[in-house]
């Protein structure tokens, strides 16, 4: 028995559930489509949640006479049947009624579930050398982040509040943010630039509270001492009980405890680590970038590396991308259809941009495998379809790979087996909405010969199954970021499944790859050096 949605059969199928006569064949056949399709699992939940509620409900319903202790007989003749016309109505009604408000409620509680907010009042734009504190959140360039206390134990990172207001920080230094208009130094140096829309930023040391008029200050702070400087337009501020103050371009203080400031001139050198931090920033990528490129040659020479689609010195008129696997000849290149030239990990690398149902990446992989690793770095900037394809073979031939990503943030890959068999094997949420627009190393292993499968990302496992389909594996005709649907002319918007983001590297391994062969292709590939 197979079940589809939406059906008759699936309707009957969730009834019989309901009402406790649903036989063995049923249950199974329910439990696979449930399995492999999040929006017939959500009807099937709200209509079970439905139906609990109405049971618990008696007054709804209306009573036989007959069910009435003492009450008189009814006999519903011809004559009568409007009046039990108007009842039905009036019940479905209320079934109708009650079953909107459950829907509205059932999928309110599916969003907020989902987590669909964010508290975060700024992000991390730029880091050189960062190493954070160990009882501190561990952010990269790109991260967004919420309330709380960041501790830089050594080099400079650069945080950008929402509000416009953009701070530098030297390790070490520890400053907690509030929100997107207030943050607190506990101590070491920073410097801080306050465009007019960020008018009113505050800031508070343990010697004083400033509120920027829009400037550019730095800050020096210890639990005993304060040093501000103002390098251009005019701070406020204030210590203690002492009245406001404001200080202008070129001054600077030095508040210790509860003694009156002590006034100078402001000195740009003493922050130039600080001013400098763009420039330091550039140097530090190129660094990185050049680093890559020679682990990247390296991996090239892996026997077991079938497709390396390394994006790079790429053309307005290029419409082939090399394979850089020097091992293996089977697979020589892959054609772009549509898809945009943009900007990769580096400023200096490439990478292709998906951003319409046109745009995809076409290989050929012949041959058949015990076990694959997949791996890319991928920067999602939506989940705009139900599922939103990463590499997916043309067809469903017994054998053949899915990797995907479902709308809720779900990594997903299916394995077809011969008939009507097919094993999907899925992560919680990962894809949330604080790592989109950022860079992120997804990888997928199935070892076949100890049927087991692993999602990654960025280097550490997010879910393991078991496999029950076992090799061998084959692709075939695939696509990267969409997916060649053969559907007809109306295709079901199930079968849309082009990715919204960009691709920056491609890999296809004939083995799987150990957890540490994983992270290291995270840690060498990944944007910024260290952890």
């Amino acid at each position: 028995m197979i079940l589809s949605f939406p059906s008759p059969e699936f309707d009957d199928a969730v009834a019989a559930v309901c009402h406790g006569s649903a036989t063995q064949e049923t249950m199974c056949a329910l439990n696979v489509l449930l399995r492999r399709d999040s929006i017939a699992r959500d009807e099937y939940l709200m209509r079970i949640e439905l139906h609990a509620r109405l049971a618990s409900e008696p007054d709804l319903f209306f009573h036989s006479a007959n069910e009435v202790e003492g009450a008189p007989a009814f006999h519903f003749e011809a004559a009568k049947r409007p009046r039990k016309l108007g009842r039905a109505l009036a019940l479905a009604a209320c079934f109708a009624l009650l079953a909107t408000g459950l829907r509205g409620w059932w999928f309110s509680r599916l969003a907020a579930r989902q987590g669909a907010t964010s508290s975060a009042v700024a992000m991390l734009a730029r880091a050189v050398d960062a190493r954070w504190g160990q009882n501190t959140p561990q952010p990269t360039v790109g991260t967004a982040l919420e309330p709380g206390r960041l501790r830089l134990e050594s080099g400079l990172a650069q945080v950008v509040f929402y509000s416009g207001a953009r701070v530098v920080m030297e390790g070490p230094a520890e400053l907690q943010l509030i929100s997107s208009m207030e943050a607190v130094c506990h101590a070491g140096r920073l410097l801080a630039e306050v465009p007019p829309p960020a008018r009113g930023f505050r800031l508070k040391t343990a010697q004083l509270n400033l509120v920027d008029l829009g400037t550019v200050f730095g800050v020096d702070a210890t639990d005993r001492q304060t040093e501000l400087h103002v390098f251009k337009g005019k701070v406020q501020f204030f210590s203690g009980t002492a009245a406001r103050r404001s200080m202008s371009e070129g001054q600077a203080a030095v508040v210790d405890g509860s003694t009156p400031p002590r006034f100078r001139a402001a000195s740009e050198a003493a922050f130039s680590p600080l001013f400098e931090l763009e420039k330091l920033s550039s140097a530090a990528e190129s660094v990185r970038y050049d680093q890559w490129r020679l682990w990247s040659a390296r991996l090239n020479q892996d026997p077991s590396l079938v497709v390396h689609l390394d994006l790079q010195n790429l053309g307005d008129s290029d419409w082939t991308l090399r394979n850089a696997s020097e091992k293996s000849r089977s697979v020589l290149e892959a054609t772009v259809v549509g898809c945009q030239r943009a900007e990769g990990r580096w400023p200096e690398k490439q990478a292709l941009e998906f951003q319409s149902v046109n745009d995809r990446v076409r290989l050929a992989v012949p041959g058949e495998f015990d076990s694959l690793t997949l791996s890319g770095w991928v920067r999602v900037q939506g989940l705009d379809r139900q599922f939103n394809s990463l590499f997916m073979c043309d067809g469903f031939e017994p054998g053949t790979v899915h990797w995907l990503i479902r709308n809720d943030g779900v990594l997903s890959l299916t394995v077809k087996g011969p008939e009507q068999q097919f094993q999907i094997m899925a992560s919680p949420p990962v894809l949330t909405l604080d790592k989109f627009g950022m860079w992120t190393h997804l990888a997928v292993v199935l070892d076949g010969k100890s049927r087991r499968l692993i999602h990654y990302v960025n280097g550490c496992p997010v879910a393991h199954s078991m496999l029950k389909l076992g090799p061998p594996y084959r692709f075939g005709s695939a696509e990267l970021g969409n997916w060649n649907a053969l559907s007809g002319p109306d295709p079901a918007p199930s079968l849309i499944r082009n990715l919204s983001g960009s691709l920056d590297e491609f890999e296809l391994f004939s083995r799987a790859l150990s957890e540490a062969e994983v992270y290291k292709l995270y840690t060498e590939g990944k944007p910024e050096p260290g952890r």
